[in-house]
């Protein structure tokens, strides 16, 4: 991982694949900066001034659970109805606000982990694991 990146995983924990951003950033503790972000309200802060950054967060597009889906989130519009949150301000919701306002990092890759279970208290399912293991190792190479 690139000492200029950022990391930042979004999620819940507590409710099984949506923690899949976070479980990311775990991985890679120690190794560069990794943030866990459970409120994205305040992203715009967080990475305004950076010139590289990452966001990992769930997905519930109707894709297979574990699929890996990578966005440039300075051209690509991220679709709000993927990028669900059980809040109403979501991760598509401050690409678009850190536009408007001009407060987008240099950089900015997004990925997509799509969710299979979001119960409250339950694991990350094992295809998720699998993609949050394999994003965590590229990311950590810095293939990101």
């Amino acid at each position: 991982m690139s000492v200029s990146s950022l990391v930042l995983g979004v999620g819940n924990p507590d409710r099984g694949d949506d923690g899949a951003g976070i479980h990311v950033v775990r991985r890679l503790q120690g190794r560069g900066r990794a943030l866990e972000v459970r409120d994205c309200s305040n992203l715009v802060a967080l990475w305004a001034d950076e010139p590289d950054v990452t966001v990992v967060d769930a997905t519930i597009s109707g894709a297979e659970p574990g699929t890996v889906t990578r966005f440039d989130g300075l051209t690509d519009r991220l679709p709000s109805s993927t990028f669900q949150s059980t809040h109403s301000f979501g991760l598509a919701e401050s690409v678009e606000l850190g536009r408007a306002l001009g407060r987008l990092p240099r950089k900015l890759t997004v990925y997509g982990i799509e969710a299979g279970s979001l119960a409250h208290g339950e694991p990350l399912s094992p295809a998720v694991l699998r993609a949050v293991e394999a994003l965590a190792a590229r990311l950590d190479r810095g293939d990101g």
